[in-house]
């Protein structure tokens, strides 16, 4: 189980998070929607490890994690909203940059692993600068997941693009979840948000539950009331 409790996060005296706290248990997916710059991405990248918290805690299967950065990167794969790929190499090399494990695991993965699950294979002698945003999102979650980390953190994965590409990592991300990962995402999209398990708004620095089966519409109007 992941937790994050009481996380406070502030830029140049303004408040972003207000202790913010949730649970997320296996196979399950957590849904965190909200208006532009209410800082979602900022949650997402200390639940990640790439920015400092400052404040709270964060705990998985028992092990407080902010204090260890390694098993940050052991536990949690991170795609964020931007691809953090090189243009300039080939799918393959992006790849093998990023990679968490040898070679051999590699391989594996490109024939029967997450890579392969993505399609990566068709595409590794591509340079990435001639990849489409989908292909380069598949990309970025290959290479986050080639540690077959427990726990898989998005942020906005289907924006900008095709609905083929947003089937595919809906799909992918299905699988997942039903192998007993755990997801947390942030996402305006109804068909990503419909994975959630549960969706939570964030509004001036607090997490807001949303109620069972509330509609888009809905937390759209939680966001600006």
């Amino acid at each position: 189980m992941l937790k994050a409790i009481d996380i406070c996060k502030s830029y140049h005296r303004r408040t972003i998070l207000k202790g913010v706290s949730f649970e997320a248990e296996p196979g399950s997916c957590i849904g965190i929607a909200g208006s532009n710059g209410c800082g979602k991405t900022t949650l997402l990248s200390i639940l990640a490890g790439a920015q400092k918290a400052d404040k709270g805690r964060l705990e998985a299967d028992g092990v407080e994690l902010f204090s260890r950065r390694k098993e940050i990167y052991d536990r949690i794969a991170y795609v964020p909203q931007e691809n953090p790929l090189i243009p300039e190499l080939t799918v393959k090399d992006n790849l093998s940059l990023w990679y968490k494990g040898n070679r051999n695991r590699m391989r594996q993965d490109l024939e029967q692993g997450p890579a392969a699950m993505l399609g990566i294979k068709p595409m590794e002698k591509m340079t990435v600068s001639h990849l489409s945003g989908g292909m380069k999102k598949r990309l970025s979650l290959a290479c986050a997941l080639s540690g077959h980390a427990p726990y898989l953190i998005m942020d906005e994965p289907g924006a900008a693009l095709d609905l083929e590409c947003k089937e595919t990592i809906r799909q992918y991300v299905k699988g997942y979840l039903a192998q007993g990962g755990t997801v947390i995402l942030t996402s305006h999209e109804p068909e990503e948000l419909s994975l959630c398990s549960r969706i939570y708004v964030l509004k001036d620095g607090i997490l807001h539950k949303a109620l069972p089966g509330q509609t888009v519409s809905s937390l759209i109007a939680l966001f600006h009331s």
